[in-house]
């Protein structure tokens, strides 16, 4: 199956660029509802709720597959909501009535070359220091690993569960709920750096403890160092060390995103500016902009121009 997604992009001038779950335009939406709203219903109408509503995501994931499609574009990150509940005994029940169309998708996906992952980010602490939240954290993991398996997606990081480290000063704690992690989450995961808990030397260490993945993100690397430029040695350095931990080297993912008013500004551009001249050297990266799709359209504009005229570390686009 990787193999043959691979070589789909093989020829491309430039790396595989990643939509992150919606595009600008309205092509890529999907539905939700709030917890409060749902709890309004009796259980028999909740189910009903959900029902519909997982169908009508079911028919958007389908759609943005096909916009994926349209774009040749071989990695989506499809959102964590996109089945509200499904981490709860009602919401697992109705999700596993559509197991039978989830395969189909799945399998569209793979023969559409389409690589696929998902980045739960918010309540994901596997190092908290509370038994209830890392509890919680793995129900939602367990539930991410679950419709990557309905999905028809095989267990390793091909199929990317991507988190960041949590409560900081407690790698250990965080290497120790991994080793404990059931295989079906444990075999996709991989672990980001932040610039506020873990900094990419410490991921890389948690990753190489735990044998999994290392999703390196430029924009957090120079936050969290104070760096100036993309150009700083680190950067190279953590690219490619990140690379080894990968059980394959091309099927590492990196991010990518700038600051939106000035180099170590938090908040993302709308488009990519610049790039680390190692990134040419990846093959999969996630493109973290705000205007999604129209800076990946951008970004393959400029790619052989940038490469052409880039300066020392960094590739201007």
């Amino acid at each position: 199956m990787q193999e043959e997604l691979l070589v789909t992009s093989s020829s491309q001038p430039y790396p595989n660029f990643g939509l992150v779950c919606i595009t600008i335009g309205d092509q890529v939406r999907y539905r939700t509802i709030t917890r409060k709203r749902l709890l309004q219903f009796a259980e028999p109408e909740q189910q009903e709720i959900l029902r519909e509503l997982y169908q009508s995501n079911i028919e958007r994931l389908q759609g943005a597959l096909q916009f994926c499609t349209t774009q040749n574009i071989h990695l989506y990150r499809f959102p964590t909501n996109l089945f509200p509940f499904a981490d709860t005994p009602l919401g697992a029940a109705v999700l596993g009535e559509f197991s039978d169309t989830l395969l189909q998708v799945g399998r569209r996906a793979t023969l559409e070359g389409i690589r696929l992952l998902v980045h739960p980010e918010q309540f994901i602490v596997l190092s908290s220091e509370s038994p209830q939240v890392v509890a919680n954290s793995i129900i939602i993991l367990e539930s991410q690993a679950w419709l990557m398996d309905l999905l028809g997606q095989p267990q390793s990081p091909w199929a990317l569960i991507e988190i960041h480290g949590g409560k900081r000063a407690r790698s250990e704690a965080l290497a120790t709920v991994i080793g404990e992690l059931s295989d079906a989450v444990r075999s996709r995961l991989g672990l980001e750096n932040d610039e506020y808990s873990y900094s990419a030397y410490e991921i890389l260490d948690v990753c190489r403890t735990t044998g999994v993945a290392m999703i390196f993100d430029a924009h957090h690397h120079v936050l969290k160092e104070g760096l100036d430029s993309y150009d700083h040695p680190s950067v190279a350095e953590m690219v490619e060390a990140a690379r080894l931990t990968w059980p394959d080297p091309a099927w590492q993912v990196v991010h990518l995103s700038n600051g939106r008013d000035y180099f170590r500004d938090r908040s993302h551009s709308d488009l990519i500016a610049e790039v680390p001249a190692v990134y040419a050297t990846v093959p999969w990266i996630e493109v973290e902009a705000k205007h999604k799709e129209a800076a990946i359209a951008h970004l393959r504009s400029t790619w052989n121009a940038g490469n052409a005229t880039r300066d020392s570390g960094v590739l201007q686009c």
